[in-house]
Protein backbone atom coordinates (compact mmCIF):
# COMPACT_ATOMS: atom_id res chain seq x y z
CA UNK A 1 0.00 0.00 0.00
CA UNK A 2 1.53 3.24 -0.77
CA UNK A 3 1.93 6.20 1.59
CA UNK A 4 0.54 9.73 1.07
CA UNK A 5 2.61 12.39 0.85
CA UNK A 6 1.05 15.76 1.72
CA UNK A 7 3.11 18.83 0.66
CA UNK A 8 3.34 20.94 2.97
CA UNK A 9 4.82 23.54 5.50
CA UNK A 10 4.26 24.19 9.10
CA UNK A 11 3.00 27.93 8.98
CA UNK A 12 0.30 26.76 6.39
CA UNK A 13 -3.29 26.65 7.97
CA UNK A 14 -4.62 25.15 5.16
CA UNK A 15 -2.12 22.40 5.04
CA UNK A 16 -2.58 21.89 8.69
CA UNK A 17 -6.18 20.86 8.13
CA UNK A 18 -5.33 18.19 5.98
CA UNK A 19 -2.37 16.79 7.93
CA UNK A 20 -4.57 16.77 11.05
CA UNK A 21 -7.24 14.93 8.91
CA UNK A 22 -5.27 12.48 7.78
CA UNK A 23 -3.48 12.04 11.41
CA UNK A 24 -7.04 11.29 12.45
CA UNK A 25 -8.78 9.25 9.82
CA UNK A 26 -5.24 6.85 10.34
CA UNK A 27 -3.88 6.92 6.74
CA UNK A 28 -0.97 6.51 6.69
CA UNK A 29 0.87 9.52 4.95
CA UNK A 30 3.63 11.83 5.31
CA UNK A 31 4.89 15.39 5.21
CA UNK A 32 6.85 16.87 1.67
CA UNK A 33 8.09 20.48 3.46
CA UNK A 34 7.86 22.76 0.93
CA UNK A 35 10.29 26.01 1.25
CA UNK A 36 7.50 28.17 0.43
CA UNK A 37 9.16 31.39 2.38
CA UNK A 38 12.34 31.07 -0.35
CA UNK A 39 9.48 31.08 -2.95
CA UNK A 40 9.66 26.81 -4.09
CA UNK A 41 6.26 27.24 -4.94
CA UNK A 42 6.62 29.52 -7.64
CA UNK A 43 9.56 27.00 -8.79
CA UNK A 44 8.58 24.91 -12.42
CA UNK A 45 8.86 21.92 -10.20
CA UNK A 46 6.58 22.50 -7.97
CA UNK A 47 3.93 24.27 -10.32
CA UNK A 48 4.37 20.80 -12.70
CA UNK A 49 2.39 18.97 -9.54
CA UNK A 50 -0.11 22.49 -8.60
CA UNK A 51 -0.49 24.87 -11.43
CA UNK A 52 -2.17 27.14 -8.90
CA UNK A 53 1.41 27.62 -7.16
CA UNK A 54 -0.31 26.47 -3.35
CA UNK A 55 -0.05 24.30 -0.89
CA UNK A 56 -1.36 21.68 0.52
CA UNK A 57 -1.09 19.44 -2.58
CA UNK A 58 -1.92 15.47 -1.43
CA UNK A 59 -0.41 12.61 -3.28
CA UNK A 60 -2.11 9.44 -2.67
CA UNK A 61 -0.50 7.04 -5.68
CA UNK A 62 -1.54 8.06 -9.01
CA UNK A 63 -4.36 10.65 -7.35
CA UNK A 64 -2.88 14.10 -6.94
CA UNK A 65 -5.45 16.89 -5.49
CA UNK A 66 -4.85 20.56 -4.42
CA UNK A 67 -7.30 22.90 -2.19
CA UNK A 68 -7.42 21.68 0.99
CA UNK A 69 -11.44 21.73 1.12
CA UNK A 70 -10.94 18.72 -1.83
CA UNK A 71 -8.51 16.90 -0.11
CA UNK A 72 -10.57 17.05 3.06
CA UNK A 73 -13.82 15.44 1.00
CA UNK A 74 -11.26 12.99 -0.58
CA UNK A 75 -9.79 11.90 2.44
CA UNK A 76 -12.94 11.50 4.03
CA UNK A 77 -14.48 9.66 1.32
CA UNK A 78 -11.73 7.08 1.46
CA UNK A 79 -11.25 6.35 4.51
CA UNK A 80 -15.37 6.73 5.39
CA UNK A 81 -14.39 8.64 8.62
CA UNK A 82 -14.98 12.53 9.37
CA UNK A 83 -18.31 12.56 7.60
CA UNK A 84 -21.67 13.25 7.07
CA UNK A 85 -24.14 10.14 8.46
CA UNK A 86 -26.82 11.26 5.53
CA UNK A 87 -26.87 12.98 2.50
CA UNK A 88 -28.51 15.59 4.57
CA UNK A 89 -25.61 15.84 7.07
CA UNK A 90 -23.30 15.52 4.27
CA UNK A 91 -24.29 18.80 2.68
CA UNK A 92 -23.87 20.51 5.81
CA UNK A 93 -20.36 19.00 6.00
CA UNK A 94 -20.10 20.84 2.21
CA UNK A 95 -21.81 23.86 3.58
CA UNK A 96 -19.37 24.74 6.59
CA UNK A 97 -16.34 23.88 4.15
CA UNK A 98 -17.76 26.62 1.53
CA UNK A 99 -18.14 29.01 4.68
CA UNK A 100 -14.92 28.22 6.37
CA UNK A 101 -12.86 29.05 2.74
CA UNK A 102 -15.16 31.82 2.05
CA UNK A 103 -15.29 33.38 5.45
CA UNK A 104 -12.72 32.60 7.76
CA UNK A 105 -10.12 30.78 7.14
CA UNK A 106 -9.12 32.94 3.96
CA UNK A 107 -9.35 36.04 5.69
CA UNK A 108 -7.63 34.69 8.70
CA UNK A 109 -4.59 34.06 6.85
CA UNK A 110 -4.71 37.06 5.04
CA UNK A 111 -4.20 39.04 8.40
CA UNK A 112 -2.11 36.42 10.34
CA UNK A 113 0.65 36.90 7.45
CA UNK A 114 0.56 40.42 7.79
CA UNK A 115 0.41 40.49 11.00
CA UNK A 116 3.59 38.50 11.27
CA UNK A 117 5.66 37.28 7.90
CA UNK A 118 4.88 41.03 6.30
CA UNK A 119 7.54 43.91 7.61
CA UNK A 120 5.32 46.59 9.05
CA UNK A 121 5.98 49.23 6.43
CA UNK A 122 5.03 46.90 3.64
CA UNK A 123 1.10 46.45 5.08
CA UNK A 124 -1.48 47.77 3.25
CA UNK A 125 -2.66 50.62 5.27
CA UNK A 126 -6.05 49.88 6.83
CA UNK A 127 -6.43 46.42 6.09
CA UNK A 128 -5.32 44.40 9.04
CA UNK A 129 -8.32 46.58 11.02
CA UNK A 130 -10.89 45.84 8.26
CA UNK A 131 -9.93 42.55 8.00
CA UNK A 132 -10.25 41.62 11.59
CA UNK A 133 -13.82 43.33 11.57
CA UNK A 134 -14.96 40.70 8.86
CA UNK A 135 -13.31 38.28 11.14
CA UNK A 136 -15.24 39.54 13.93
CA UNK A 137 -18.26 38.67 12.01
CA UNK A 138 -17.79 35.41 11.28
CA UNK A 139 -16.37 34.15 14.74
CA UNK A 140 -19.98 35.26 15.71
CA UNK A 141 -21.31 32.83 13.51
CA UNK A 142 -19.24 29.78 14.26
CA UNK A 143 -19.58 31.02 18.16
CA UNK A 144 -23.45 30.82 18.12
CA UNK A 145 -23.61 28.03 15.98
CA UNK A 146 -21.79 26.26 18.56
CA UNK A 147 -24.32 27.32 21.46
CA UNK A 148 -25.11 24.03 22.69
CA UNK A 149 -23.10 21.86 20.50
CA UNK A 150 -20.20 19.52 20.43
CA UNK A 151 -19.42 19.72 17.00
CA UNK A 152 -20.22 21.82 13.85
CA UNK A 153 -22.48 18.53 12.48
CA UNK A 154 -24.18 15.81 14.13
CA UNK A 155 -22.58 13.88 17.54
CA UNK A 156 -19.22 13.45 16.10
CA UNK A 157 -15.77 15.61 14.53
CA UNK A 158 -15.99 15.92 11.05
CA UNK A 159 -14.12 17.42 8.00
CA UNK A 160 -15.99 20.64 8.85
CA UNK A 161 -14.35 20.90 12.39
CA UNK A 162 -11.29 20.33 11.19
CA UNK A 163 -11.31 22.66 8.23
CA UNK A 164 -13.16 25.70 10.61
CA UNK A 165 -10.52 25.11 13.56
CA UNK A 166 -7.43 25.07 11.20
CA UNK A 167 -6.33 28.15 11.45
CA UNK A 168 -7.27 29.16 15.04
CA UNK A 169 -4.48 26.72 16.66
CA UNK A 170 -1.71 28.82 15.72
CA UNK A 171 -0.12 30.93 18.34
CA UNK A 172 0.67 34.15 16.54
CA UNK A 173 -1.33 36.93 17.14
CA UNK A 174 -3.83 37.94 14.13
CA UNK A 175 -6.81 39.18 16.53
CA UNK A 176 -8.56 36.47 18.05
CA UNK A 177 -9.01 35.83 21.81
CA UNK A 178 -10.42 32.21 22.82
CA UNK A 179 -11.53 33.67 26.15
CA UNK A 180 -14.23 35.95 24.15
CA UNK A 181 -15.91 32.71 22.35
CA UNK A 182 -17.20 31.08 24.69
CA UNK A 183 -18.25 27.94 22.69
CA UNK A 184 -15.33 28.30 20.20
CA UNK A 185 -13.20 27.63 23.21
CA UNK A 186 -14.38 24.82 24.25
CA UNK A 187 -15.21 23.48 20.48
CA UNK A 188 -11.25 23.72 20.03
CA UNK A 189 -10.61 22.09 23.59
CA UNK A 190 -12.41 19.15 21.85
CA UNK A 191 -11.04 19.24 18.92
CA UNK A 192 -7.21 18.88 20.76
CA UNK A 193 -8.44 16.57 23.17
CA UNK A 194 -9.08 13.98 20.70
CA UNK A 195 -6.45 10.90 20.15
CA UNK A 196 -3.88 12.04 18.08
CA UNK A 197 -4.36 15.06 17.51
CA UNK A 198 -1.06 17.81 17.42
CA UNK A 199 -0.15 21.40 17.22
CA UNK A 200 0.47 22.05 13.78
CA UNK A 201 4.18 22.62 14.03
CA UNK A 202 4.46 19.50 15.77
CA UNK A 203 2.73 17.87 12.95
CA UNK A 204 4.44 19.44 9.69
CA UNK A 205 8.25 20.50 9.57
CA UNK A 206 8.39 24.30 9.31
CA UNK A 207 8.69 26.60 11.94
CA UNK A 208 9.09 30.36 12.14
CA UNK A 209 11.79 29.59 14.36
CA UNK A 210 13.96 27.86 12.05
CA UNK A 211 13.92 30.85 9.74
CA UNK A 212 15.29 33.18 13.16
Amino acid sequence: MSVARLHCFGESGNAYKCALALTLAEMEWEPVFVDFFNGATRTPEFRAINEMGEVPVLVDGDVTLTQSGVILDYISSKTGKLGGRSAAERREVLRWLFWDNHKLSTQIGTTRFLMNFVPEGKRPEGAIPFLQGRLKAAYKVLDDHLAGRKWIIGDGVTIADLSCCGYLFYPEPFGFDRAEWPNIDAWLSRIAALPGWKAPYDLMPGNPADRA
